[in-house]
């Protein structure tokens, strides 16, 4: 693959359009933060792991060496975002009557599944936050002069004493300083508290000594030390959801710019990572996307009614990342429908590859075509990531006629390592919607489905009637004359 376009990124810190210019020429150091363990994520969260899969493979695809890390959150983070409340973890321990490390265990292996499922690419390193704690205390102690000072309740940071606090999040709106915990002695109201002390006579299952007291770090201190730990001040690029954007993020810089004694964020290399990348949020209007709510849309559920978690990621790629994005189930049928056809697509190409069926032409023209699209491909994905043209091409690509397969193969090959579909290793037998809670077999319903043909076959049209009205009654949909050939699917 020629590199032709270069790679542009919007910095969320600069609000530009950058082109990427790797701190270490040939590598690509990347930090996302990952999910607090306290619960199943949402299909909203998840889509935070897509977009920042697809920048890791849009690198990879460019040619740099890739270092991906993604934090586990198992201590720390608060029941509000914005330092205030319970922690997180604690109050799921002890709502459940259970050791917290065993909520973490749980929790984290859920969100794997989803991660597996969704065909993200495992990172270089899962951090998990309690296993960085003794680098926490050393962190902290190595700016608390400076740049802290101490309350009953913990050891606070101070954001007058760096340039431009809070540029990330004034760079996109004002509001966020009504969220902030009012605590009574600190110089600021946006200081934050980079160690926790347990309260007197209050015990905690996770705890630790430190300089200041008995306690936990805070959970803005965990993404500074596992980033600069794992990949050095300063990396690349940082990636989140856009909720980091207001409060985490900015307080994760102030103390990487305290830590590297580092100046004002004019220079964006003094924030820890040179580039600052936000996805939007997932939409739902009935509001099921709140883990306060009780029940909310996580991915198993839409896997429950059948869909593959690749129509999700589908759903996914065809919005711009920075683009808000709305959640419907007739949404996601329309994208496991494209998914379908993409597949069939596919499929056929390579059957024909196997076959060595060439087309007649000149094999020199045939080539110049998909290098032509490969290189609209790049020019799509090196525009910020804008998945949703770089589908379209995929998609242009699948549709040529009189093509060598070899041509076409080896292009979406290159296409679908960076959009991660799986068009290669999917069978269409997993993309049929098949609810869990259906009853029918497979089995019984391909038997079934051939007994119809047979009747049909000899204009015994009452008996296929009877067995199409069978099927229906047990939740099946007999599609008749489907262009995509999938022939049934089970309601839900």
């Amino acid at each position: 693959m020629t590199d032709a376009a270069p790679l542009k990124l919007f910095n969320s810190l600069t609000r530009q359009l950058e082109p990427f210019q790797p701190v270490h020429p040939g590598e690509a150091r990347v930090y996302t933060c990952g999910p607090t363990v306290y619960n199943y994520p949402h299909i909203g969260n998840m889509r935070a792991y897509v977009f920042a899969d697809v920048l890791g493979r849009t690198l990879s695809f460019k040619g740099y060496k890739l270092t991906h890390v993604i934090n586990i959150t198992d201590v720390g983070h608060l029941t509000d975002d914005a330092d205030a409340g319970e922690d997180k973890m604690e109050k799921m321990a002890a709502q459940n009557a259970q050791s917290i490390w065993d909520i973490a265990k749980h929790y984290t292996e859920a969100y794997w599944a989803d991660i597996k499922a969704l065909n993200i690419r495992q990172p270089a390193h899962w951090s998990i936050a309690t296993d960085y704690v003794p680098q926490m205390i050393e962190f902290a102690k190595s700016i608390a002069d400076k740049h802290c000072y101490e309350l009953e309740s913990g050891l606070y940071f101070d954001t007058g004493s760096v340039e431009d606090y809070g540029r990330l999040a004034r760079a996109q709106t004002d509001e966020g300083e009504g969220r902030i915990e009012a605590v009574e002695g600190k110089r600021h109201a946006a200081d934050f508290a980079i160690w926790r002390k347990t309260p007197p006579g209050e015990k905690r299952q996770m705890e630790w000594d430190s300089p200041w007291g008995r306690g936990a770090p805070g959970w803005h201190l965990e993404c500074s030390v596992m980033s600069g730990q794992l990949l050095g001040f300063p990396f690349d690029i940082h990636t989140g959801g856009i909720d980091h954007r207001e409060i985490h993020h900015p307080n994760e810089i102030a103390q990487n710019q305290a830590f590297c004694c580092a100046g004002g964020l004019s220079d964006p290399a003094n924030s820890g990572a040179r580039v600052w990348m936000h996805n939007n949020f997932l939409v739902e209007r009935s509001g099921k996307m709140s883990k306060s709510s009780g029940e909310f849309l996580r991915l198993q559920l839409l896997i429950d009614k059948g869909y593959h978690p690749l129509a999700y990621r589908m759903m996914c790629l065809q919005a711009h990342y920075r683009s808000e994005l709305e959640f419907s189930w007739e949404g996601l049928a329309a994208a496991l429908t494209r998914l379908k056809r993409m597949l069939m697509a596919h499929r056929k190409w390579a059957d024909r590859l196997t076959e060595g069926r060439l087309p007649p032409g000149d094999s020199w023209e045939r080539e110049r075509v998909t290098n032509a699209l490969v290189a609209r491909f790049d020019a799509a994905i090196s525009n910020d990531l804008n998945t949703a043209d770089a589908l379209t091409v995929l998609e242009e690509t699948l549709a040529l006629k009189g093509t060598a397969p070899e041509c076409v193969v080896t292009a979406a090959v290159h296409m679908d390592r960076v959009l991660g579909l799986g068009l290669g290793k999917l069978d269409r037998a997993e993309l049929r919607i098949r609810p869990k809670a259906a009853t029918i077999t497979e089995a019984e319903i391909e038997g079934a489905l051939t007994a119809r043909k047979e009747a049909r076959a000899v204009k015994d049209f009452a008996r296929s009637d009877a067995l199409r009205d069978e099927l229906a009654a047990q939740g099946v949909e007999v599609m008749d004359g489907d262009p995509l050939g999938w022939e049934w699917k089970l309601g839900s």
